[in-house]
């Protein structure tokens, strides 16, 4: 049979994909802006000030890769603002009343997550996280809602590494060639189609009747 090379989209197709290699964050899960915005102005801190300090690189790497535990991570965020929150004790009060807020489900994600495993495509959760993230999952009613699930932490490697990827694809039994990548940010697509999978930039809910398509359901 002929190899076939066709992109469409956002989406560089080799062989039809038959398995589903999905985001949490920003894809599956959803946060509401205005929760982390509030509890900023509740301790005097600038809009968005947790969030970036949070998701500094050299901060949050060695979080998502297991080095460190969710907990000092925290750690290190409310030490990172304790100055502009007007000492350590406020700033550990703010990122505490932050991180509690775990976020809330796209229900039409799940819907189609839940149609595609039952169709039979096996479906991973592919996410750069910590080890808070199976209590996570938890909390949002997700544990049981993959085939797989790859968290950073776990095996020591973060997206967009081509290791990172190699072990997504091993975990679903599927060469890279057949898996499709969701993702909703371009560095980790990007990351993705370098390792050899199908990747797309997720856009929002009018993104799904593609992806069904190219997973052939």
């Amino acid at each position: 049979m002929r190899r076939r090379l066709a992109t469409v989209g956002c989406v560089t197709q080799r062989e039809r994909a038959e398995a589903l290699l999905i985001d949490l964050d920003g894809v599956v899960r959803v946060f509401d802006p205005a929760v982390a915005a509030a509890i900023e102005r509740r301790y005097g801190l600038a809009e968005g000030a947790i969030g970036a300090s949070a998701l500094a690189w050299p901060r949050l790497r060695p979080a998502i890769a297991g080095e460190i535990t969710h907990e000092r991570w925290l750690e290190l965020v409310a030490m990172d603002l304790a100055e502009a929150a007007g000492g350590l004790a406020k700033a550990q009060a703010a990122v505490a009343e932050w991180a509690a807020y775990r976020g809330e489900v796209a229900p039409e994600v799940l819907a189609f997550v839940r149609a595609m495993r039952a169709s039979g495509v096996p479906v991973g959760l592919a996410t750069n996280a910590t080890n808070e993230l199976d209590a996570d999952l938890d909390k949002l009613g997700l544990a049981d809602e993959f085939d797989v699930v790859i968290n950073s932490s776990v095996v020591g490697i973060h997206k967009p590494t081509r290791e990172y990827f190699a072990a997504a694809c091993a975990a679903l039994r599927r060469p890279p060639d057949r898996c499709l990548f969701v993702d909703d940010t371009d560095r980790h697509v990007r990351g993705a189609r370098v390792a050899g999978l199908s990747a797309y930039r997720w856009n929002g809910a009018a993104d799904l009747p593609y992806l069904r398509a190219a997973l052939g359901r």
